[in-house]
């Protein structure tokens, strides 16, 4: 079939890919870019935890994504194949050849539901759910306001995730679900991690555990989900990855296994490790193709997998390729932050914020370590705004402006 060619190929229509082309073409309006992006949904995915909890509705997480499109960008819709960075071109499953100058791949990250024995065939009845689809998100709640008692179990798998403050955060309003309707005292919570913390990070990881202790929960570490078998209702465990446990459930919300999409991981892009995008981690360069960057959930960037990251990861994107376009060596430089509101309870989230260098800091004038209901308000409430109407826009917005109308709250 044909080549068509395009100067600048962005693959993912996602929070990254949108936010990359906008800004992109607000600088350069003439630039010849194109969108590969085979879902004509958009999702607002950072809500879908709330949506398990009641607290948001999931139509207002979905818009059209050719209302998303930039202004000046072709929207492409297909998935990809394969890629050629030798020669400078990619191929759709479609057969179609695409060429470009300059490519950005961000296609976010691959849901591996198949890892876990049975659990595909399980999901959306008999108890069985997990937020990270949005098939499932509002079974949650019906779960959750319908449960009567018994044993709730919530997972952490041992692969890299996006939002990995999403695992916990539902199962923190579950618990207050379940006391609001009187039926805490005779449920279990156990949280099985299969990691051997709560939270990654010194001082929201403290926090963290006081919150879980407070709320009575179980938290098992060095819990990986292996398998479930629906019927007896049960759920097994590998424990530091040698024995084995099997836990009853009554509700099991399960967050899968995720890695690099299959077409990254078998591409000359991957990295050795983990098959991500192999990139710079400040430059958000290709560390082999000049003429390639990649940003969001597949690149291989150390930090958390949030949209937050993105926020910072696409102006170095969108400044390195365009000083490219001049001859310029990249300049611009990312350090590693990301965000994650942390909800621990209806009207109450810590907005845990942090980089490279590991270790808590904040855009607002108090302690981000601790429980805040001025940061529930702008999870609900700002966030969800600023992600439609001025990120996916290419706008900039910096919460540093919002300090005094927050105060110290």
């Amino acid at each position: 079939m044909s080549a068509l060619n395009h100067q600048i190929i962005v693959v993912g229509g996602g929070a990254a890919g949108i936010t990359v082309a906008a800004q992109l073409l607000k600088q350069k309006p003439k630039l010849d870019l194109a969108i590969v992006e085979p879902c004509d949904k958009h999702y607002y995915q950072p809500a879908w935890t709330l949506v398990g909890g009641g607290a948001f509705a999931m139509e207002d997480t979905i818009k059209p994504e050719q209302d998303c499109i930039p202004s000046g960008a072709k929207w492409i819709k297909a998935s990809v194949a394969s890629f050629d960075p030798e020669n400078n071109c990619l191929t759709l499953q479609d057969g179609r050849s695409l060429s470009y100058e300059y490519l950005v791949v961000c296609p976010g990250i691959q849901i591996n539901w198949h890892l876990i024995p049975r659990l595909q065939e399980s999901l959306g009845k008999n108890g069985v759910t997990s937020n990270y689809d949005r098939r499932y998100a509002p079974y949650t709640w019906e779960l959750l306001q319908n449960f009567k008692g018994g044993n709730a179990l919530f997972t952490f798998p041992a692969t890299p995730i996006k939002c990995a403050g999403a695992p916990q955060k539902i199962m923190y309003l579950a618990d207050e679900t379940f006391r609001k309707n009187g039926v805490r005292e005779k449920t279990n919570i156990t949280y099985g991690v299969a990691v051997g913390k709560i939270f990654g990070i010194p001082g929201y990881c403290e926090s963290l555990e006081k919150v879980a202790a407070k709320k009575n929960i179980d938290v098992r570490y060095h819990h990986n989900l292996k398998a479930i078998n629906p019927n007896a209702k049960e759920a097994t465990f590998t424990v530091n990855g040698k024995t084995e446990v099997t836990l009853p459930y009554d509700i099991i919300h399960v967050t899968p296994p995720m890695s690099a999409p299959d077409f990254i991981k078998n591409s000359p892009l991957a990295a050795e490790a983990g098959g991500w995008v192999d990139v710079d981690k400040f430059t958000l360069q290709h560390n082999r193709y000049d003429n390639v960057f990649s940003l969001g959930d597949a690149s291989s960037l150390p930090t958390s997998r949030t949209a937050a990251a993105v926020r910072k990861q696409a102006p170095v994107v969108a400044t390195n390729l365009l000083g490219l376009l001049n001859s310029k060596k990249p300049s611009a430089e990312y350090g590693g932050y990301t965000c994650c509101p942390l909800v621990t309870g209806y009207g109450k989230t810590i907005m845990a914020e942090f980089d490279y260098g590991g270790q808590p800091k904040s855009s607002f004038p108090f302690d981000p370590t601790q429980e805040r209901w001025s940061m529930w308000l702008v999870k609900r409430y700002v966030l969800p705004w600023l992600y439609w109407n001025r990120m996916l826009k290419g706008e900039s917005f910096e919460p540093d402006k919002w300090k005094p109308l927050l105060g110290k709250s």
